[in-house]
């Protein structure tokens, strides 16, 4: 039965959804931006009877705490350090991971940091290559380098709800996408200071770009079992980024689905079966 927690950690409430016997394996489901756990709600019933499952709000997502960027910082390190020490305190020290966007930076920095407690990978346009960038990114580039205040201002347009509207349903055919996630996360960026410290962590997304050799060299040397479910058609972590997994992992294997950035909402049933048939019956 599904379980809606929250622990404390270093004073800030964490949400999580947990499901499945603790004697199994662990899964751990980190989500991506906007969104937050909520995005698992089809996947953890397919996976529950096979795994013990975690799936966290980020610190400023979801049911987590959302302080000011003004009193804790939002950056892609710091946020690892909170899913780090809730792991910790939930005496998880072995686990499979499925990695979708903002979650394959804080999955991949876990990785590095205690690579012997990972035991497998599903990466969901979780990028971690260069190739796997799209046009996007470009402009992202050009305000990394020459911050300003009207760029910052700018990429706020990323929390727009015609934006998160448009991040679910691109790439994907005519009515295969529900209504209830995007209106979810577009119902939490309603938070106080929700657009300064989502700001902060886009400004800080060089620094997961800048770490993509780490990752890639954890790749090559630890060579984990990782599957790339890859929605194809999504415009921002484009599908050649699935493809590059291959050249530093002989244990990755690619599937290209014909969805967008958000395809785990349409292939929810062909994603689990695919973790399952790799890692299920443990």
């Amino acid at each position: 039965m599904m379980k809606f927690n929250t622990i404390n950690i270093h004073g800030l409430k964490v949400f999580y959804r947990e499901s499945g016997n603790k004697a199994l394996p662990t899964f751990l489901l980190l989500h991506g931006f906007p969104t937050s756990s909520a995005l698992f709600r089809n996947l953890i019933p397919l996976l529950e009877k096979d795994f013990h499952v975690i799936a966290p709000d980020y610190v400023g997502f979801g049911q987590s705490a959302s302080p000011s960027h003004v009193d804790f910082k939002y950056t892609f390190e710091n946020l690892t350090n909170y899913v780090d020490d809730l792991l910790t305190a939930l005496n998880i020290h072995k686990f499979f991971m499925y990695v979708f966007d903002y979650g394959a930076p804080i999955g991949f920095n876990l990785a590095v940091r205690h690579p012997e407690q990972i035991l497998g990978i599903v990466s969901q346009n979780g990028n971690v290559y260069q190739e796997g960038l799209g046009k996007k990114w470009a402009g992202r580039k050009k305000y990394w380098a020459h911050p300003t205040k009207e760029l910052r201002e700018k990429y706020k347009a990323a929390f727009a709800p015609a934006t998160i509207k448009g991040q679910y349903l691109g790439g994907e055919k005519p009515g295969a996408i529900g209504p209830d996630g995007y209106t979810l996360d577009i119902y939490y960026t309603g938070k106080p200071d929700y657009a300064e410290n989502q700001s902060d962590l886009i400004f800080d997304y060089q620094n997961n770009v800048a770490n993509y050799p780490k990752y890639q060299a954890y790749l090559r040397q630890y060579k984990p079992e990782l599957v790339a479910a890859w929605g194809k058609n999504d415009p921002s972590f484009i599908y050649p980024g699935a493809e590059a997994f291959k050249r530093d992992d002989p244990n990755a294997e690619v599937h290209l689905l014909d969805g967008g950035h958000f395809v785990l909402e349409s292939h929810w049933q062909e994603i689990g079966k695919l973790i399952l048939d790799k890692w299920g019956n443990n």
